[in-house]
């Protein structure tokens, strides 16, 4: 069996009196693309931060390759934030090289792929403008291009098409995918049952800070019924409108 590349035991996380994750354990296979559902609240970003190291559990225990993850670890990681990074005052194409440098690249190397990723994601006239006169979809595909350079082994992407049209959604799909075939482990937080439903391998729905669902989209789907990813999810969370 394939050694897990992320283990979660027994995590738990409290801020003051609130208790955010509660006895959390789950795994993620190397090479799979795991989903990590939930409402807004359920505590999928905590989940990740403590993963990242920068919150400390409570209780419990996160490794990534076996260790608590550090920068200069022996994991080669791109994280795409739901919040957004951008350096919004510096032209595309500097931000894009200085990424690709702290990810180790040449700034020759660095700049031929970006001049590469903006002509396929259809911003290669906007390089030289200023970050902040992009549109935030078009920011959004710049960010994806420094998550994903020099080919991450390890992927997490916290609403990777969020605010997208179909078009741009179905182009970051497919680069996904490519990052799939490669090899990558790919973490989704995602509110998009449909890509969930194409890219995932498995899936855990939180729920006030604990595993509702666990398990392969086909296992998870025939535990309620058949039901679709979207009816599981308005089932688990009782139809609250706060996704």
């Amino acid at each position: 069996m394939t050694k897990p590349i992320i283990v979660v035991d027994k995590f738990s996380m409290s801020f003051g009196d609130t208790k955010v994750i509660d006895d959390l354990s789950f795994d993620v296979t190397r090479g799979e693309t795991f989903g990590l559902l939930g409402s807004n609240g359920s505590g999928k970003t905590t989940t990740i931060r403590a993963l990242l190291g920068a919150y400390i559990p409570t209780a419990g225990t996160l490794t990534i390759d076996g260790k608590p993850y550090k920068v200069d670890g022996t994991v080669k990681l791109g994280y795409l934030p739901e919040e957004r990074g951008l350096y919004k005052k510096e032209k595309v194409i500097d931000t894009m090289v200085y990424f690709g440098r702290l990810k180790g690249m040449s700034a020759h190397q660095a700049k031929e792929w970006s001049l590469r990723y903006l002509e396929r994601v259809e911003l290669a006239d906007k390089a030289s403008l200023l970050v902040d006169k992009l549109s935030g979809g078009q920011q959004q595909k710049v960010q994806l291009g420094i998550t994903i350079m020099n080919d991450p082994e390890l992927l997490i992407l916290d609403e990777p098409t969020k605010g997208f049209d179909p078009v741009n959604r179905r182009l970051l799909m497919t680069i996904i995918e490519e990052h799939q075939q490669k090899g990558a482990t790919v973490i989704m937080v995602t509110h998009q049952m449909e890509e969930v439903e194409r890219l995932c391998d498995r899936i855990i729905l939180l729920k006030d800070g604990k595993a509702a669902a666990y398990g392969t989209v086909k296992e998870v789907k025939k535990k309620y019924g058949g039901k679709s990813l979207d009816d599981i999810f308005v089932e688990i969370y009782g139809g609250r409108d706060d996704a």
